[in-house]
């Protein structure tokens, strides 16, 4: 976990190559075997930014939540993640995503990229 707190502090110490904000529509829908249980969809705003070594991006905005079968529901949610090129085809990523209402809810995706 040390390591997912510093790679914003590493990328924000960097000049960038590469920045802008973004509009980020995106849909995620759950399955169980042929079962499906339901689907986000995020409406975001973001910002990112690279330099020679990585990248980091910040996104918020409403997700509107759809369980089958059950009321639709809006929600703030938001995500911030970033990469670093720990060599030439070698990549480290990380993401932490949250949605905010009664009860707050968390994620997590970390992992390692090898290009050929």
């Amino acid at each position: 976990m040390k390591i997912l707190t510093l790679i914003p502090a590493a990328i924000f110490a960097t000049t960038p190559a590469l920045a802008g904000p973004y509009v980020n529509i995106e849909n995620n829908a759950g399955f169980t075997g042929s079962n499906f249980g339901g689907h986000v969809t995020d409406f975001h705003l973001g910002y990112e930014s690279s330099a020679d070594f990585g990248s980091y991006y910040v996104q918020a905005g409403p997700s509107i939540f759809a369980p089958d079968g059950g009321e639709e529901e809006t929600k703030l949610t938001g995500k911030v993640g970033g990469a670093i090129q720990a060599t030439d085809r070698v990549s480290v990523y990380g993401e932490l995503s949250a949605a905010f209402d009664y009860e707050n809810s968390y994620g997590t995706k970390v992992g390692v990229k090898y290009n050929f």
